[in-house]
C-alpha cells in the first residue's frame, strides 16, 4: 500500500469512529517571575560561553534627546528580535544598570539601527559608556520619531515605547512600529559570534 492508499485507509478509519465531543483546551500555564532563591546553578562564565554560539546582528538602538537633555542617546545592542506581526511589534533586551536605557525611557520613542558589514567599529562606539557616541556619526532623523538614524545601516525600525517586562537582571523592551526601512549596505549585515564580529559568506 503507498501513502495514497494508506491516506485514504486513515480517513476511512476516522470516518467510522463515533465523534467523542468538543476537545477541551489544556489549562493555561502560570506565568510569574522567577525568584531569587529560584536561580539555576550555571556559571555565568559558561553560560556566556555556550550562548555565544548562537549568531545574532548587530544593532545599535537610539533615541533623541529627551526634554531637558542636550544629546541624543544610544547604545549597542544584539539581543533584539520581531516579535509581532499584527500588530508590528519588536523587541530588545537592555540590562538594568545601563545608564542610557533610563533616557531612551523619558523619551518614550526609539530607532532601531540594524548595522552593516563594515559597521564593526561604529558598534564598539556606541558599546563605550560615557563618552560622545554621536560625534562625528552621520546620521539623520527618523520620520516618525526624530531619533538618529544612522547612515549606512543596513535597515531601520521606528518605535514608541509599547511595554516594559523584567527579565532577571535585563528589561525586556517592546516597541511598535511606526516607520522602518531598509539602506544600501554593500556586504550585507554585521554579525556577532563567539566574541567577533563576522559577516555573511559570499
Amino acid at each position: 500500500m503507498g501513502h495514497a492508499g494508506a491516506a485514504a485507509a486513515a480517513v476511512r478509519y476516522l470516518r467510522s469512529v463515533p465523534a467523542a465531543g468538543p476537545v477541551e483546551a489544556l489549562p493555561r500555564p502560570e506565568l510569574r517571575c522567577v525568584r531569587a532563591d529560584e536561580r539555576v546553578p550555571v556559571d555565568p562564565t559558561e553560560f556566556r560561553r555556550v550562548l555565544g554560539s548562537f549568531a545574532t546582528g548587530v544593532t545599535v538602538i537610539t533615541a533623541p534627546a529627551a526634554e531637558g537633555e542636550s544629546s541624543p542617546a544610544g547604545f549597542a545592542c544584539q539581543s533584539f528580535s520581531s516579535l509581532s506581526l499584527d500588530p508590528p511589534l519588536v523587541c530588545f533586551m537592555v540590562g538594568r544598570t545601563s545608564a542610557t536605557w533610563p533616557r531612551i525611557a523619558r523619551a518614550g520613542v526609539f530607532c532601531v539601527n540594524v548595522l552593516g558589514a563594515g559597521q564593526g567599529e561604529l558598534c564598539r562606539a556606541f558599546a563605550v559608556s560615557g563618552a560622545d557616541k554621536f560625534a562625528g556619526v552621520p546620521h539623520d532623523a527618523a520620520p516618525a520619531s526624530g531619533s538618529p538614524r544612522l547612515a549606512g545601516a543596513a535597515a531601520w525600525i521606528d518605535c514608541t515605547v509599547h511595554a516594559v517586562h523584567t527579565g532577571g537582571d535585563h528589561l525586556i523592551v517592546v516597541g511598535r512600529v511606526t516607520a522602518l526601512g531598509t539602506g544600501e549596505t554593500p556586504g550585507g549585515p554585521l554579525l556577532f559570534h563567539r566574541g567577533r564580529f563576522g559577516t555573511l559568506g559570499p
